[in-house]
Parts: structure tokens; sequence; C-alpha cells
């Protein structure tokens, strides 16, 4: 579609590069938004557009920093990189 091409572009965005039906790149994406759907956004009742932005945006944070991560040994990515950082 080349209005939603344009507004990708217009944005400073880059399409996903995949192939219909050949969506790899797209599954981490749905399963964040599955699980800060589960987590978050089920839980709370939002009155306005800027406080669900800001509740995604500090949900976002905490995923990135706080949040223990199986893949990580259930620890924080926070704590997974000060002992790498520490190791090295």
């Amino acid at each position: 579609n080349k209005l939603f091409r344009a507004k990708i572009e217009q944005a400073g965005m880059t399409q996903s590069m995949s192939r219909v039906a050949h969506c790899l790149d797209n599954g981490p994406m749905e399963g964040f938004w599955g699980i800060l759907k589960r987590e978050m956004y089920y839980r709370r009742r939002f009155t306005s557009r800027q406080e669900l932005v800001e509740s995604i945006e500090e949900y976002i944070r905490y995923y990135t920093y706080d949040r223990p991560q199986r893949h990580l040994g259930i620890r924080t990515p926070r704590e997974y990189h000060e002992k790498l950082v520490g190791a090295a």
C-alpha cells in the first residue's frame, strides 16, 4: 500500500523486510505486546490516551531493565548486564 509506505517513511521508520507469510521478525514483537497486555494493560482502566501512553512507556522501561527474564536465568536485564560487566 503506497499510502502506508509513505506514512512509514514520513515517520522515519523501516518497514518489515519479510516476505509475505514469512514474518519471523514479527514474532518477537507480537510476544512482547502479548506480555505487556497480560501484565499491564488488562489490569488497569485508562481514562485518557496520555495515561495509556505513559503507562506503556513505563512498562517498556520496566521490561527493558527490571523484569526478570527466564532466558537470563531469572535475572533482570540490569542484573545480567552487571554480571557480564563484572566478569570482564
